[in-house]
């Protein structure tokens, strides 16, 4: 089963250095973003495993909570230790936490 996190649980997480995936795909991730987010769209999650930490819980996040739970099944089924962000990025921005936005490499 997958734990789901409210939008106050990350944010405390992501104050503590936590990691967050961002699964959605590369243009929304452009438009507005959890400062820091890994993006790998929920395609690629299995190609991708490496650029995930397994020592680490893994905060999932993608715009409303549909593929980040999809993401987080597949994470936690294979060994992570990874929850779902309930209500994603469009309940980050409303709650009125900070955002990045524009191409990975200019935000970094």
């Amino acid at each position: 089963m997958v734990r789901e996190v409210d939008i106050q649980e990350l944010a405390q997480a992501h104050k503590e250095g936590a990691f967050v995936l961002d699964v959605r795909e590369p243009d929304e991730y452009d438009k507005v973003r959890v400062p820091g987010a890994k993006l790998i769209p929920l395609a690629t999650v299995p190609s991708n495993l490496d650029g995930i930490p397994k020592n680490e819980r893994v905060y999932v996040i993608c715009a409303s909570g549909g593929r980040s739970f999809q993401a987080a099944a597949y994470l936690a089924s294979s060994g992570y230790d990874a929850v779902s962000v309930s209500g994603g990025t469009m309940s980050w921005l409303r709650a009125g936490y900070p955002v990045q936005a524009g191409s990975e490499e200019s935000a970094a």
